[in-house]
């Protein structure tokens, strides 16, 4: 019995490309690059806006990134106003959520999204105080993978990590779960596949929501 889920928030709990393509199109416009594929923001993303920007760029052919400064704050800006851009939850994820409340399980989020976006999604999606925690990109405290922001999360709940369910569905997520010493569950309804996930660690790998339920 776990009395904790942490989950990643895009490709996990949201369906939140169409937005980070938007803002990362309107933004590299801004500099002759692009557009990029769905498929290619799909592997942009994960490791927070900074590097989301870096591979942008580096994709468009500004292999030095000397556009780095200026396009990270365009970007920030755009996507601070348009994080909810056809942004929904995936099918089964509201059921989850409230089969884990009603057996008094805990939840929480960690994204690598900046904190102010991962709040706005969260409730714009959620509602207030649906999440027992959210944690999203601060200043001071290192992204994911690093376990941080999960023992932060911990500390808040009071709970140790033998207690806790890990959710994500990239490899920055496995290395997370496994860092912090949670028992890690890849989703394949995400951004990445099978393979990425086992080869980073996932202790379960499920491809609906609801089977989160025989790990909790």
């Amino acid at each position: 019995m776990k009395n904790a889920v942490i989950f990643d928030l895009d490709g996990t709990l949201s369906d939140s490309i169409q937005s980070i393509k938007y803002s990362g199109d309107k933004a590299m416009e801004a500099f002759g690059y692009g557009p990029f594929s769905v498929e290619q923001y799909k592997y942009f993303v994960g490791d927070g806006a900074a590097n989301l920007v870096r591979r942008a760029l580096e994709a468009g052919g500004d292999t030095k990134l000397s556009h780095f400064e200026e396009a990270y704050a365009l970007y920030r800006e755009i996507f601070k106003e348009n994080c909810m851009f056809r942004v929904r939850p995936y099918e089964g994820i509201r059921e989850l959520l409230a089969t884990l409340k009603a057996q008094d399980v805990k939840i929480a989020v960690l994204s690598n999204k900046p904190h102010a976006e991962t709040v706005n999604v969260i409730e714009s999606l959620f509602g207030k105080g649906c999440f027992d925690t959210i944690q999203g990109q601060k200043e001071n405290v290192a992204i994911k993978p690093s376990p941080e922001g999960a023992f932060q999360i911990l500390d808040r709940l009071g709970l140790e990590p033998s207690e806790v369910v890990y959710l994500g569905d990239t490899a920055t997520d496995m290395k997370t779960g496994k860092n912090a010493g949670f028992f890690t569950v890849g989703a394949l309804w995400g951004f990445r596949d099978r393979q990425e996930l086992e080869e980073n660690g996932a202790d379960a790998i499920i491809s609906h929501p609801l089977e989160l339920l025989r790990y909790t």
